[in-house]
């Protein structure tokens, strides 16, 4: 509602399975070469995805890729397979680490990465890859590839002039919804101040197209349209002063994202936690990333580079997380 619809369909929505395709134990552990934990870390949570391993399975997309030069969408399916195919107990994810690291194009060799900015440039790479056969798309159709399709979702920012009563919307794309801590002990804390207004005035005053001046106003985000999968930042680090909050903000098994939709009435949209990605040190300039991750056999592991051992949900749920994954 609201939002025009795309033009184009890269990728029918119907294919998109959410449920694995086969019950299996935890994969591999992944070497650490020189400071890349950040790299394993975010790695094991998408290849433990449950729509994004099936389709890089599938391997669909190398069948049809004529993208000439580095593809990630390619590597990435490369690596899931390796991983979710492999008799070895530990690999070495050798392709992801030459684009990303090696190159020295995107991260510094040797040097403790961000694990929520490696998540996002590989998605974002992993995005234009599926982008590179078309040009001139809507913002609509470029949001229905595969990647976007499982992870991809839009933000409702409602503007209300308190002089006029005029609204005025705009929709913004996202892959991941980062959410401030400060003032939060919770995730449906953390969910209830973001979409909480925000006053505009003074110096912040809203240039109402209908009053025709600037006038004081309320500025609103929801979540418009919800991914198949949730992937929440908890914004722990300041990276100007380099500080960690480093407090206990609790989080569920299963989370009800209809009380931060745009429209709040109708059924619960219920997702349920699948990977839990965390960073253990005082500030964001040092430290160690592992991961939890549910496996397509129900059980929980901790993915910490090389080791993979057995664990619950219940530790699971008492991390100090940064990422969070959830399924819808």
């Amino acid at each position: 509602e609201g939002m025009d619809p795309p033009t184009r369909i890269l990728f029918p929505p119907e294919k998109i399975c959410m449920v694995w395709q086969k019950r299996q134990s935890a994969a591999p552990g992944l070497f650490n070469v020189d400071n890349t934990c950040f790299l394993n870390a975010v790695l094991q949570c998408l290849t433990y995805t449950p729509p994004l391993a099936n389709y890089l399975l599938s391997r669909k997309h190398s069948q049809n890729c004529h993208k000439q030069g580095c593809c990630m969408m390619c590597i990435m399916e490369s690596h899931v397979n390796s991983a979710l195919r492999s008799p070895v107990s530990v690999i070495l994810p050798l392709s992801v680490l030459k684009v990303a690291i090696w190159s020295g194009e995107h991260f510094q060799p040797g040097r403790e990465e961000d694990a929520h900015d490696f998540l996002c440039y590989i998605l974002n790479a992993m995005q234009r890859a599926c982008l590179s056969a078309s040009s001139d798309l809507d913002i609509s159709s470029e949001s229905t590839t595969v990647v976007r399709q499982i992870f991809g979702g839009f933000l409702r920012s409602r503007v209300t002039c308190f002089s006029c009563q005029a609204i005025s919307d705009s929709y913004e794309p996202f892959l991941d919804v980062p959410l401030d801590i400060k003032g939060a002990s919770s995730l449906t804390g953390a969910l209830r101040d973001f979409v909480t207004p925000e006053q505009l005035d003074g110096e912040n005053c809203f240039k109402c197209s209908r009053c025709k001046k600037n006038v004081a106003a309320s500025k609103r985000f929801t979540v418009h349209c919800a991914p198949r999968i949730l992937t929440v930042c908890l914004k722990r680090f300041d990276y100007f002063t380099g500080g960690k909050i480093s407090k206990v903000v609790q989080y569920p098994e299963f989370l009800d994202l209809r009380p931060y939709m745009s429209q709040t009435d109708g059924e619960p949209l219920y997702y349920a936690l699948y990977a839990v990605l965390v960073h253990r040190g005082a500030n964001c300039h040092e430290g160690h990333y592992y991961c939890y991750t549910k496996a397509s056999n129900g059980l929980w592991y901790l993915m910490n580079d090389d080791s993979v051992e057995l664990g619950c949900i219940d530790t699971a749920l008492k991390q100090q997380a940064y990422l969070l994954f959830y399924a819808r």
